[in-house]
């Protein structure tokens, strides 16, 4: 059986991926959901990679005989799309490379012309790039979103009590940490689901890559609002 592992981003907590980890298990895939809540101090993105791949290995390498065999695919939704490259590597290194990469709506391991989170945000939305630096130069955190503000892309009221829940807003200098390269990536079959626009361009750069690439537009948040089409999706891009 496939393992999926759904990384979360490191501004939400696991709790963003809502029904979507059960709904994938009806699906035929075993799920397992790291849950990291320890990277707020620097350096955000090795603490965050670190703590994943040390639950990857907690939940998948500890019995070796009950998983040997099973293939690993990593998903990373938003922030954690840029560091799957990177927990790909640890599990490497630790002698159990991934067989495959899904982006749910998430950017995607750092290009050479980009340094940090927010060079990342400048090549995948440049307005909202400027925004944010502008807001986070005043001293305040992202993000800070109130209910009232996610209620037309998460209508359950408690589906988005439980996500504000979780929200880890951070500073200027988690947007501006610099990011490790994505040398001799990828080394497995990638995919795309993109779930909204502001992920046109890192969307239109797998299907430029080749990749197998979705649209299904129904908001950053679907695996909370729509986790039944998310995980169908998912199953048709990762199945073929």
């Amino acid at each position: 059986m496939t393992v999926l592992a759904l990384l979360h981003s490191p501004l939400t907590s696991a709790d963003a991926w809502g029904q979507l980890p059960a709904v994938l298990g009806e699906h035929g895939w075993r799920v397992v959901v790291p849950s990291v809540n320890d990277d707020d101090t620097p350096p955000y993105a090795q603490r965050y990679v670190a703590r994943a791949a040390s639950q990857l290995h907690a939940s998948l390498d500890v019995d070796q005989e009950a998983t040997a065999g099973e293939p690993l695919v990593l998903v990373g939704h938003s922030g954690a799309g840029p560091l799957l490259a990177q927990v790909a590597f640890a599990r490497r290194a630790a002698g159990h490379p991934a067989h495959g990469y899904l982006f749910l709506d998430a950017g995607l391991p750092r290009p050479t012309n980009a340094r940090n989170r927010l060079d990342l945000m400048r090549i995948e939305d440049p307005d909202f790039a400027a925004t944010l630096q502008a807001h986070l130069a005043a001293g305040e955190r992202f993000p800070d979103w109130a209910s009232d503000d996610l209620a037309e892309e998460i209508p359950n009221p408690g589906d988005r009590a439980l996500l504000l829940a979780g929200l880890r807003p951070r500073g200027l200098d988690y947007f501006t940490e610099e990011l490790p390269l994505a040398e001799d990536w990828p080394d497995a079959p990638v995919a795309y689901l993109q779930l909204s626009a502001p992920y046109d361009q890192p969307a239109a750069t797998a299907r430029r890559r080749g990749w197998a690439t979705r649209s299904l537009g129904l908001g950053h948040f679907a695996a909370i609002s729509h986790p039944q089409a998310v995980a169908q999706a998912m199953t048709e891009l990762l199945r073929g």
